[in-house]
């Protein structure tokens, strides 16, 4: 399924560009503006930003602002800049209030007030509603088209509400009931309303034991939540107790996948919200303050060979043999690093086992590492037929790959208890340490037993 999606959107990609090319814009604008603003914003992304503007021209005003929400922030940054006053406010039109809040981060100050200035009272106090909590919070990431109920009424009046309302929002599985002063009381599920007795009262069918968030949760948390219960939307509520809008799903899934791409995308140092065709100096910019690190890690490295430089130059298969030491202790502990980072943020990590966890991972490590220690120190002694150099690469092995085992455990966790997020600087970390234990015990044994 995803690799039909790639190949469909690179397919409509081809085509439209070669509208473009045959300048046959009017129809290049109607095969744009016939897919969903998410596909839209796929093809935006993929674009130089040369093309990207001449696209974007062509997006009609009714969807630029659901485009708007689907790219990535500094692209966005990027078409907004060329909008006008005008255009800025007609994509704004129609958007939910959490959609809105977020979308008005990126926005001109003097725009943001007309913006407010141009909403009547009840909407504009809902938008502030969400901006007076942190964008990654429960309160930041909420909607505020909640519909309520009082208990004390019959499911017949429900009914006449509704219909007077003639809509009701998207993903509503339950209707919220609240005391006379918004107080949460619990939920009418859908599915009761519609299969019990007209006459029956909303208090009969109150299901108090519902799920509730509070605002201040982190967006994470929300997720985890959402994904344990299968949930499919939950109400909101301040400190006092008070229903103040709920979080649907679609929602929710948008911080799933922006999680998942701030892990792989921050193991290398980069940001979620890179603009693919960025501009080579501000990409350059980015990118040389990581790349500095890792070579500050590298000289590390190159530092303890230094240190061995007499050996490696009495027993040369050493600079041969040497790499796979350290590669080998890397890899694994990679593998440990990314499962403790994935349980982590699961929360599945906790003092009372993270010891039995270190205990196993240390296990593993110093099996598997006698386990390739043989079957290196056989290759050694063919290759070299010095049964004393298998013999030190093979203990120079074990040693690496448990000290990659324990570190793939401890790094994260340290990191974690510093308050810095593992899959940004953990990756670094555990390489530099398997690349120093691996070095020193393999060149450091070789001194012992071969000068």
């Amino acid at each position: 399924m995803v690799e039909e999606r790639e190949q469909k959107q690179g397919r409509i990609a081809e085509t439209v560009t070669d509208l473009l090319q045959d300048g046959t814009v009017p129809e290049a604008q109607r095969m744009l503006n016939a897919l969903h603003p998410s596909e839209i914003a796929n093809l935006l992304e993929s674009f130089p930003t040369a093309q990207r503007k001449v696209l974007w021209e062509l997006v009609d005003e009714e969807i630029g602002g659901e485009v708007l929400l689907q790219v990535n922030d500094e692209v966005r940054g990027g078409l907004i800049r060329e909008m006008d006053d005008r255009e800025l406010l007609a994509a704004t039109s129609g958007m939910d209030m959490d959609d809105l809040a977020d979308f008005m981060q990126d926005l001109p100050r003097t725009l943001t007030g007309e913006i407010l200035r141009s909403m009547d009272n009840q909407n504009r106090q809902r938008l502030e509603a969400v901006l007076a909590y942190p964008e990654d919070s429960a309160g930041g990431l909420m909607n505020t088209d909640t519909v309520t109920v009082r208990p004390d009424v019959s499911l017949d009046v429900v009914f006449r509400y509704l219909r007077m309302r003639g809509e009701m929002p998207e993903l509503t599985d339950h209707l919220f009931v609240v005391s006379r002063y918004d107080h949460f009381l619990g939920i009418l599920r859908v599915s009761d309303l519609l299969t019990r007795d007209p006459a029956g009262r909303v208090e009969d069918l109150l299901d108090t034991e519902a799920v509730v968030i509070p605002a201040e949760m982190s967006d994470r948390e929300v997720a985890r939540m959402f994904e344990d219960r299968d949930l499919i939307s939950a109400p909101v509520l301040d400190g006092r107790g008070r229903l103040i809008g709920r979080i649907t799903i679609d929602d929710v899934v948008d911080v799933i996948r922006d999680e998942a791409e701030q892990s792989i995308l921050s193991m290398a140092g980069l940001g979620e919200e890179e603009d693919l065709f960025a501009p080579v100096w501000s990409s350059t910019r980015r990118r040389a303050g990581w790349l500095g690190l890792n070579l500050v890690t590298a000289l590390l490295a190159a530092y303890v060979i230094g240190l061995f430089e007499g050996t490696i130059q009495e027993v040369v298969a050493l600079a041969v043999l040497m790499p796979v030491v350290a590669s080998m202790g890397g890899i694994a502990g990679t593998q440990t690093l990314a499962l403790v980072i994935r349980a982590l943020a699961l929360g599945q990590i906790a003092p009372r086992n993270s010891r039995a966890l270190l205990l196993k991972e240390l296990g593993i490590g110093l099996l598997n590492g006698l386990l390739w220690a043989a079957v290196l120190a056989g290759v050694a002694l063919l290759w070299f037929g010095r049964p004393t150099i298998g013999i030190i690469i093979a203990a120079a092995m074990t040693i690496n790959l448990g000290t990659a085992a324990a570190s793939g455990v401890l790094v994260p966790l340290v990191l974690k208890r510093f308050g810095i997020d593992p899959a940004l600087a953990g990756g670094v970390i555990l390489t530099t340490v398997t690349d120093i234990v691996g070095f020193t015990a393999f060149l450091g044994l070789a001194t012992l037993f071969l000068l």
